[in-house]
């Protein structure tokens, strides 16, 4: 069979090139493998890319995130408005700092947010609006703040996605542009510390305290003061990024540009072969062309499933056995256990819930070829047929 004799294209790959793997190995060799003087550098290095703004590292993407609503100051008996179809970090963070999400639909098209729906849901109880960028794909950043600075919320980017996105030429979490903006650096994110994130501060509206107290909240609350003294006044975590980490990020922010393009080359010649193959007659849902904005995390189809006749199980099982991987960002969270037992219903966001049950991530990654991506356009028009 064909399959047997192509390689597997799996739905992501890093890229890790031999100078990254040799400065891993100049830190382990250093004696400082924790943070130290390279998550230093690799904020400064953030910042720069971001215009300036204040830019800090943790360990993950998740602590980004609670963190951020930690130093927003939103806790019990708080709303933060968010989307249904994301990974459920986002809205557990809320869950863990006491507040209440409150999920409201998407737009069909771009998959993120309903900013109709972001108005109608706000209430008195309501401190925060928290976006995600599915894919890469910002939605209206204009509007969004518009809402926000209406309503007096704060917002708190979830662009765990999104490094290297726009929003009218500017890259998301440009200095002066935003409220609180998290990245994620996680293994499949188009830069990667293998795990890794970071937060970046709008200290020329809100201050330079809440970056102090995210610098606390990172590490269990310590501030030193002296050689020998030290004060614990919050309470924080062990969210740290450490060094072998951040020299990971520092060559792949090198190289971060020309992952992108390579990214959108790719993107670019998915639409091509698709609009050649006719898919798209059978309605499948192919995501926004939209080439000034996205960094082009994922490439995502929506599968038409009832005209189908096949599960997406089905479907991702047959294109496995052609040497196809693909994945499902995301399933609807208001669809886990977790939040049914909250009083949640999937139901009650009918768009985000057709597409959590019918998404599916093709693969996407700087190192595939034209011929890649003719293959996996070939092997799902073959599943599909």
């Amino acid at each position: 069979m064909e399959q047997m004799s192509q390689p597997f294209i799996p739905f992501t790959k890093p890229t890790i090139d031999e100078a990254t793997i040799a400065a891993v190995a100049d830190v382990l060799r250093s004696g400082w493998i924790t943070s130290g003087p390279k998550v230093l550098e690799f904020e400064a290095a953030l910042s720069q890319y971001l215009g300036g703004a204040t830019v800090r590292c943790f360990a993950n993407g998740t602590a980004t995130m609670k963190i951020a609503l930690q130093v927003a100051g939103i806790g019990p008996g708080d709303e933060v408005i968010t989307t249904p179809i994301s990974w459920v970090a986002t809205s557990n963070v809320i869950l863990a700092v006491g507040a209440k999400p409150i999920f409201v639909d998407i737009d069909p098209k771009t998959r993120n947010l309903d900013l109709d729906q972001v108005r109608s849901a706000i209430n008195a109880k309501t401190k925060a609006i928290m976006p995600v960028y599915l894919a890469g794909l910002p939605l209206d950043i204009d509007a969004l703040y518009a809402i926000a600075e209406n309503h007096r919320l704060r917002v708190i980017e979830d662009a765990a996605q999104a490094l290297g996105s726009s929003w009218k030429g500017l890259r998301i979490g440009t200095k002066g542009r935003h409220d609180l903006v998290s990245f994620s650096f996680q293994a499949n994110k188009n830069l990667t510390t293998i795990e890794g994130g970071c937060l970046v501060f709008n200290t020329e509206r809100f201050g330079e305290h809440q970056v102090s107290l995210a610098e606390k909240l990172r590490l269990q609350g310590l501030v030193r003061h002296g050689p020998d003294g030290m004060e614990v006044d919050v309470l924080g975590g062990k969210d740290n990024l450490t060094d072998v980490n951040a020299v990971i990020g520092l060559h792949q922010l090198k190289q971060l540009d020309r992952f992108q393009a390579q990214r959108i080359a790719l993107a670019r010649h998915y639409f091509d072969r698709f609009e050649q193959s006719g898919l798209s007659k059978i309605g499948l849902g192919l995501p926004v062309a939209d080439f000034a904005n996205s960094n082009w995390h994922m490439f995502q189809v929506v599968l038409p499933l009832e005209r189908l006749g096949q599960s997406r199980s089905q479907i991702m099982l047959a294109l496995k056995e052609r040497g196809i991987g693909t994945g499902v960002h995301y399933p609807i969270i208001t669809g886990f256990a977790l939040y049914r037992q909250h009083g949640y219903s999937a139901q009650a966001t009918p768009v985000a819930n057709t597409i959590g049950q019918s998404i599916l991530t093709l693969p996407l990654f700087p190192t595939m070829t034209n011929a890649d991506v003719d293959r996996v356009v070939k092997a799902l028009e073959g599943v599909l047929a």
